[in-house]
């Protein structure tokens, strides 16, 4: 293909609809209208002979052709984008650009309530997107640009990739206030024969406080696993049963559910939270000054 017979343009569509897997939102992302993305579109598949992205119930699925092309073309933008913006200083209180954040419930009801906070008073124009965090599709996400940064428990083992620990935490346990067993303190033993909801985890994977107690030979009663934080606390406040967390967002659910809060009876290590992103944006302005006031409102927390 001729390159200067190119709408460099329709890369830039392209780019969007893999990222987003929809017309319509690509079409929001590039401040452009939905027919004027589907008009580009076709006009690539003609240049390309190639349907490039086929509809689903999942959304618009890439051809094989459009996933080779995929990572040529984001690097190509990432560096005309990097050049371009090498002389300017980023613009924090005008900007509107949009940061794609991948967290899971931790971040989402920690973190990004006072960051959101703080942001709409010095650079309110800054708009976020919050993307739940797939560990099996993270790097290819950050490495693509579809994800600008990621809050998560555990680095990526990859060079290509950065990470900072913006803080550390610990664990606290949550009862109701009325539970019958249960005073102001609680025991190991009332620990161990308690039921317990958990978050549940991958296959390969156990929470900390279960490594704990295995290394002392003890196993804690599971009556309940739950895919997400937020429904810990609730189906405590309407049982008997107890559940450990986080000890800021155990924190966070103790003061808004009425719970009362528990030292977890066992001696626990901290364990670090990461701010992740692709080295790419090293030197990218606007994800700097990003990346860094994040850090430093984590590490007021």
């Amino acid at each position: 293909m001729n390159l200067r017979s190119l709408d460099l343009n329709l890369l830039l569509v392209f780019d969007a609809i893999y990222g987003e897997r929809s017309i319509s939102r690509a079409a929001a992302k590039l401040h452009l209208s939905q027919p004027t993305v589907s008009n580009a579109l076709a006009r690539l598949r003609e240049r390309l002979q190639d349907p490039l992205f086929e509809r689903s119930a999942q959304g618009m699925l890439p051809t094989p052709r459009a996933r080779k092309l995929a990572e040529p073309i984001r690097q190509a933008l990432n560096t005309l984008e990097h050049g371009l913006r090498d002389d300017e200083e980023f613009d924090f209180a005008r900007s509107e650009r949009e940061f794609v954040i991948a967290v899971e419930d931790y971040g989402e009801s920690v973190i990004l309530p006072g960051f959101i906070r703080w942001l709409a008073d010095v650079a309110p124009n800054l708009r976020m997107r919050i993307r739940a965090e797939s560990s099996a599709q993270l790097a290819v996400e950050l490495r693509e640009g579809t994800v600008d940064l990621a809050l998560d428990y555990f680095t990526l083992p990859d060079a290509n990739y950065r990470h900072a620990c913006v803080l550390t935490e610990t664990l606290l346990s949550l009862s109701r206030r009325d539970h019958p067993l249960l005073g102001e303190r609680m025991n190991l033993e009332q620990y161990l024969a308690l039921r317990h909801v958990m978050l549940a985890a991958p296959a390969n994977a156990r929470p900390m406080i279960d490594l704990a107690l295995a290394k002392r030979g003890l196993q804690r009663r599971i009556a309940m696993r739950v895919p997400h934080f937020i429904s810990m606390p609730l189906m405590v406040l309407a049982s008997d049963m107890i559940c450990t967390l986080p000890r800021r967002m155990a924190t966070l659910y103790a003061d808004h559910f009425k719970l009362r809060a528990h030292a977890v009876p066992l001696r626990m290590p901290q364990f670090p939270v990461y701010l992740i992103w692709h080295q790419r944006l090293d030197a990218d302005a606007g994800h700097q000054w990003f990346r860094t006031h994040l850090t430093e409102f984590c590490q007021r927390l």
